[in-house]
């Protein structure tokens, strides 16, 4: 059985990329693991179609799980989701928990072959708020 993919985004591509190093150091690559930070012009922020790339490179039909940093993350992230085929929108969930530990704990949760929703739950509850 296929474990649940992580993604990874942040405003920034620099934090976006050290969590994602954080995660594959950790987990290795027993997980889908994908990541996307920054605007389409390279500047701070986040870019919808960056955020379904990310999604579709960690698919896994056990689903996917989502971190984010700020706000605008979210709303973007969510507009993704929606984006997506209407088969896929609910195997994505965004995890509120902070972008590197809720990461790593949602990483080495999927590793053992949870499934999506333990994989979210563990993240929120393990990570420090």
């Amino acid at each position: 059985m296929a474990n649940v993919g992580i993604v990874i985004v942040s405003h920034s591509s620099k934090v976006a990329e050290g969590a994602a190093d954080m995660v594959r150091q950790m987990v290795g690559d027993t997980v889908p693991l994908a990541f996307t930070g920054g605007n389409s012009e390279g500047g701070l922020g986040t870019d919808v179609a960056k955020i379904i790339e990310a999604i579709d490179s960690a698919w896994s039909e056990a689903g996917v799980a989502v971190l984010i940093d700020l706000g605008g993350a979210e709303t973007n992230t969510e507009m993704a989701i929606e984006m997506l085929e209407e088969e896929r929108q609910s195997r994505v969930v965004i995890c509120n928990a902070p972008i590197v530990e809720g990461a790593v704990i949602a990483a080495t949760e999927a590793s053992s072959g949870s499934p999506l929703d333990i994989v979210k739950q563990t993240a929120e509850e393990l990570s420090p708020q």
